[in-house]
């Protein structure tokens, strides 16, 4: 059993907790823990022990909501959309509200209100769990129109732009679609509609967004929902005026601009639409549709800069593209071919296991009936199936025949001379063209390459823990362009973020970022109230932080929100 001890040093009293067993049949101490003196005994002896204990996110939510302060999100929302009484959150709130939860954690509105409560803006943006149902917010959403939409995202980009310092001569615009599940009788929808999944989902409808984004932190300045079964090319088309417009107001009128576009874009009405805007361009060509390009020998290309592009050669010329005369550039870039070459590689051998298997078995069907026999249209179709794919046709020559017994017979080669043209010809090259006459080959190739941007943008939207786009039940095309629009929203907060904290020399992926931020917790204990007090208290500390967090919470200087 356990006694306390005391112990006198130098006339001051100082207590143990000490354990005494026999060992070896004498009295030993087994083990000691020091209390401390009379006072701090008596001080931990009257230290009450809490009643509660509340857990918060802290970091994240605090970092977003401090980017969404400098942008004025509740501000310039609550302009365009005025709060219709005196009581409950205003729309502006409202949308913030929806974003950061994008940012964060991603719940459904029907789960807005309990994911609120599990972080810090229960305290910053105060809001009731009763006026976050989604009844009550889709009563609020209502209001926003896609016109107000627009004008909100104007005045947002050019808030973000001014206070922010984005560089705006490269602006890149792509777009992408994301899967609904919007049902599929519901006539209610125009936007949500069967089409080319990029993330193969063909059974469900989707739903089509482009992005104009900065090269400078990915920041979104534009966004459009379209119809998922309307091509890219039309996409550019229809959004080409407000693109030159927005543009124009961001950058004060200036025009040198340089839009970045893939080949998904090209169209002749397109390029005459640009040409007639205040952009320059860069874009890129379908290889296939230049082979004279394609034909042109490493020799004769330029080795571009090792510092900035290294392993990139490239060949320079002028040719008519889309009616006009154009500076085209075909690239070599040896990473891109050894990437290309083992991807293609393993699908030669993967076509060549089930040829090989599919003759065996016709041979097996032969030798050895069971069953029902196969025919010749059903080899034919099991072949094609095969051979899908991109170039296996070219790669692969196979027939199928009927023999003497009526059954199929199945012949095949592999090309190598055909592999060995397509190695020389088409991998690892891309063709680009632009109407920056005067910038060299280095410029044009890392202004193509910033197109990786936006594609990291929209790679941040599908990410299932943070910023994604679903899940969409939304039933009409108004809730949808909402519900994109807060997304969208997301986006820009954490980009803007990513970029802070870059500029400060800490450089992360949004989804790093976010992870580390999201655990930070805010933790509060709340205690009894003391003896001849009537009111308990509360004491709010924060976890304890790694080194990368430290750094995160100091360059943010989140201290600014800590509980008072």
């Amino acid at each position: 059993m356990a006694s306390l001890t005391r112990k006198t040093i130098r006339g001051k009293s100082y207590y143990y907790l000490r354990e005494c067993q026999r060992v070896g049949g004498k009295p030993k101490i087994v083990w000691t823990h020091y209390l401390g003196s009379t006072e701090r005994l008596i001080e931990r002896l009257a230290r009450p022990e809490p009643e509660q204990v509340s857990i918060a996110e802290f970091g994240a939510s605090t970092a977003a909501f401090d980017i969404a302060q400098v942008l004025g999100v509740v501000e310039t929302i609550d302009r365009h959309v005025p709060k219709r009484g005196a009581q409950g959150p205003s729309v502006g709130q409202y949308l913030l509200a929806a974003a950061l939860n994008r940012c964060v954690a991603p719940r459904s509105k029907t789960r807005l209100a309990e994911s609120h409560r599990r972080t810090v803006l229960r305290r910053l943006l105060p809001m009731t769990a009763a006026q976050l149902t989604s009844q009550r917010f889709w009563d609020n959403m209502d209001r926003v129109s896609a016109e107000k939409i627009v004008a909100i995202e104007r005045d947002l980009s050019a808030t973000a732009v001014s206070r922010f310092g984005l560089d705006l001569h490269c602006l890149l615009f792509d777009a992408t679609n994301f899967f609904t599940f919007v049902d599929s009788f519901n006539t209610r929808s125009k936007l949500a509609q069967r089409g080319h999944s990029k993330e193969g989902r063909a059974n469900l409808r989707i739903l089509g967004l482009a992005l104009l984004v900065t090269s400078d932190g990915d920041v979104p300045l534009f966004h459009h929902t379209y119809a998922g079964n309307q091509h890219d090319a039309v996409t550019f088309r229809s959004v080409t005026d407000e693109l030159a417009q927005r543009s124009q107001l961001l950058a004060n009128g200036a025009c040198d601009i340089t839009l970045v576009f893939d080949k998904g874009n090209n169209a002749e009405h397109n390029l005459e639409a640009v040409e007639k805007s205040p952009f320059h361009f860069v874009g890129s060509l379908v290889p296939t549709h230049h082979e004279d390009l394609l034909a042109v020998p490493r020799s004769q290309m330029r080795r571009l800069d090792k510092n900035a592009l290294p392993s990139v050669w490239a060949f320079r010329t002028r040719k008519k593209v889309f009616g006009v005369e154009r500076t085209v550039l075909c690239t070599f870039n040896r990473p891109l071919f050894i990437a290309q070459t083992k991807t293609l590689r393993r699908e030669i051998r993967k076509r060549s296991r089930q040829l090989d298997q599919r003759e065996r078995a016709l041979e097996r069907s032969r030798t050895k009936p069971r069953g029902k026999p196969p025919t010749v249209i059903g080899t034919k179709k099991r072949v094609e199936a095969i051979l899908t794919g991109r170039h296996m046709k070219q790669l692969f020559h196979a027939e199928v025949s009927s023999g003497p017994d009526k059954l199929p017979i199945l012949s095949w080669r592999f090309d190598d001379k055909a592999w060995e043209k397509l190695q020389q010809t088409l991998l690892g090259k891309t063709i680009l063209f632009t109407d920056r006459d005067g910038w060299t080959d280095e410029q044009i190739v890392l202004a193509y390459r910033s197109q990786s941007h936006v594609e990291a943008a929209f790679r941040c939207m599908k990410d299932p823990r943070f910023l994604t786009f679903r899940p969409t039940f939304h039933w009409t095309d108004q809730k949808l362009r909402v519900h994109a629009f807060y997304c969208v929203l997301a986006l820009t907060i954490l980009s803007l973020l990513r970029r802070k904290l870059a500029q400060k020399g800490i450089s992360l992926s949004i989804a790093k970022m976010t992870e580390l931020l999201a655990d930070i917790r805010e933790v509060t204990l709340l205690y009894p109230a003391p003896p001849h007090t009537a009111e308990p208290f509360a004491r709010t500390v924060l976890s304890s932080m790694d080194e990368q967090q430290s750094a995160l919470y100091a360059a943010l200087e989140l201290d600014r929100y800590l509980a008072k």
